[in-house]
């Protein structure tokens, strides 16, 4: 994102701004653009969005606004981060990232999300938050392993087997060089060590996904646990 979104919400020299460490490099670069202070705030592990008590607890009287990331085609739970605003007096920058799609290419990813959903083993499939229809612009799994990150292993397995999966996100913004900062984040920290995104779109076929689980499941050795 550019600084004018920012900037239309007042955005200064000086101000905190809360964003979300995982998937929100970007947005911490152009809020440090303006000599604003980027505020780490964690996410929801369903989402991956922004958590809006996460947002709550680090709101403090330097701080003017807070940007969602929507990440992966599910939609940052804007309906709480905008009652938060309102009630800290805040501004919600609305990067314009919103997850949208063509009607009919939606429709066909949410068949491969859902053929996906119902025959993947071993890993944590997305889910969507009650209400939002998930646009599953990528397809973002959990490798949790056996207690510990077992991600790139499983990652370098699907490669070899012909699948182009990839990691999204590989390390939170706050344990970056270009913005460390001495806070602790659970879940961005968990998501960036268990997340891989799976090969889907629109023109994906029913043989191509057949492959992807076979590979995934063909590789075994994993816990299935909760996401959260």
């Amino acid at each position: 994102m550019g600084t004018s979104e920012l900037t239309a919400a007042g955005v200064s020299a000086g101000d905190d701004v809360v964003v979300p460490s995982f998937g929100g490099f970007e947005v911490a670069a152009a809020v440090r653009e303006l000599g604003a202070r980027p505020v780490f705030a964690d996410i929801e592990p369903r989402s991956l969005c922004l958590d809006p008590d996460s947002v709550d607890a680090v709101v403090t009287s330097s701080t003017v606004a807070v940007v969602p990331v929507h990440l992966f085609g599910h939609p940052a739970d804007m309906v709480c981060l905008q009652g938060l605003a309102q009630r800290r007096g805040l501004q919600v920058v609305d990067v314009g990232v919103r997850p949208h799609v063509v009607a009919v290419d939606a429709i066909r990813r949410r068949q491969c999300a859902s053929y996906l959903d119902a025959r993947l083993r071993g890993v944590v499939v997305p889910t969507a938050a009650t209400g939002i229809e998930h646009a599953y612009t990528d397809y973002v799994v959990r490798v949790p392993g056996n207690g510990r990150p077992d991600r790139d292993a499983f990652k370098r397995a699907l490669q070899a087997r012909g699948v182009a999966c990839y990691v999204p996100v590989r390390t939170p913004a706050h344990r970056t060089a270009e913005f460390r900062a001495d806070v602790r984040l659970p879940e961005s920290e968990r998501a960036a060590d268990e997340t891989l995104a799976l090969p889907l779109d629109a023109s994906t076929t029913n043989r191509e996904l057949q492959r992807v689980v076979s590979a995934c499941n063909g590789l075994g050795g994993l816990v299935m646990e909760s996401a959260c």
